[in-house]
């Protein structure tokens, strides 16, 4: 399989991300173990301030830089008022500079109410739309958990394709008795809609979900390996003959219209989380930004950031981090890049890296590790044996 992606030159200027958490929804789906929560009402004044100033603790800590990407996700941050991403923008400008050709994502749920936010959100900058449609069958919708139908989320869609500059949507496939030809004539009339990118993810059963509890009690079941296995190689298939080949292992996109912001995450980049729950991996340094949104909140308020946790991470933790993520990619990870973050200590099996690369799991190409099609089915085993 050819990359649909160009690898990152190592004398290109070093990419940097924002990532702005939104942690609220109107309600919980059962599959989700992401930081959601639902609240009857939300300050919104008093949310904007405590972002910006999360940000403004970012922007002192990372001076210098510009920023290429920036992602609003959650929770569902198509909720948030289109003043508060313009400000957040604004600011984000102001503090870092933004790139000529600077991507700007926010998830939206593709309902019709958040639909009509979307010309404001342009305006206030927005750039690129990925929308949370999850199936086109509204029976697999209600089993989801999702408040949209079919019909108006394509209304959706079609909004979405007329405002912003580049659109994405999710779905989500290996549901409950989900038949491979059902899944195909699905994936292909996603397909049809004409979006440069689609994220499609197996259903998983993640612990403290509602489905986890249905999965533990017998009343709900996913296909097994096998029957995965095919979806998952019929979704490759399928998009790599509509010109949207897999560039990660969930990620599908034409070439050139990848998700920059994704990218910095895979490729190891720098990149400022706030909100919530946010993550940031910024030079070498690991910040956590407290969870639960009033105890971020708190924090704001008392110390200027939502930040719990803040560590320098050791040069074996980065050159990990960077395999593993490294590895989602089609273009696969620059291990002379991986080895200089481990300052010379090993990190892959050479034994293991022998016997996968023979049993076609894993490739060579140069100083990079590539990952094969059909090792990708098994990526997560791969990853168990092969990094030290």
């Amino acid at each position: 399989m050819s990359s649909a992606i160009s690898p990152r030159s190592s004398s290109a200027p070093s990419p940097l991300a924002l990532y702005v958490h939104w942690p609220f929804c109107v309600s919980k789906c059962p599959y989700c173990d992401f930081n959601s929560h639902v609240r009857e009402s939300v300050d919104q004044a008093a949310w904007a301030k405590a972002l910006l100033a999360d940000l403004a603790h970012e922007a002192e800590a990372l001076p210098g830089r510009r920023l290429t990407s920036i992602f609003f996700g959650g929770g569902t941050p198509s909720l948030m008022p289109p003043s508060t991403v313009a400000a957040i923008l604004d600011a984000a400008e102001r503090h870092w500079g933004f790139a000529e050709d600077i991507e700007i994502t926010l998830e939206a749920n593709p309902s019709s109410v958040e639909a009509a936010r979307f010309a404001d959100l342009a305006a206030a900058g927005v750039n690129r739309a990925s929308l949370g449609v999850q199936a086109l069958d509204d029976q697999a919708l209600h089993f989801l958990g999702r408040a949209h139908g079919v019909d108006e989320a394509l209304r959706a869609l079609q909004t979405a394709q007329g405002l912003f500059g580049r659109v994405s949507f999710d779905l989500i496939y290996a549901r409950p008795g989900q038949p491979l030809p059902d899944w195909e004539a699905e994936l292909t009339r996603a397909i049809g809609y004409g979006t440069e990118h689609l994220s499609l993810y197996q259903l998983t059963i993640e612990p403290g979900t509602r489905f986890h509890t249905e999965a533990a009690a017998g009343r709900l079941v996913i296909p097994d390996g096998d029957a995965a296995a095919d979806l998952f190689e019929t979704t490759r298939s399928l998009t790599a003959a509509a010109g949207l080949p897999a560039y990660e292992t969930s990620n599908h996109a034409a070439p050139g219209a990848e998700s920059r912001h994704n990218l910095t995450y895979w490729r190891y980049g720098d990149y400022a989380g706030i909100g919530p729950g946010a993550h940031g991996r910024r030079e070498g340094v690991a910040t956590v930004r407290r969870k639960k949104p009033e105890n971020w909140m708190t924090a704001v308020d008392r110390n200027g950031h939502g930040i719990e946790q803040e560590e320098s991470l050791p040069p074996v933790t980065r050159a990990t981090e960077a395999l593993v993520m490294g590895l989602r990619l089609t273009e696969g990870v620059d291990l002379s890049r991986v080895a200089a973050l481990a300052e010379g200590r090993p990190m892959v099996d050479e034994n293991a890296a022998t016997r996968m690369a023979a049993q076609g799991l894993i490739r060579r190409d140069g100083d990079r590790l590539i990952v094969t099609d059909a090792g990708a089915l098994l990526l997560d085993a791969i990853l168990r044996d092969l990094v030290i």
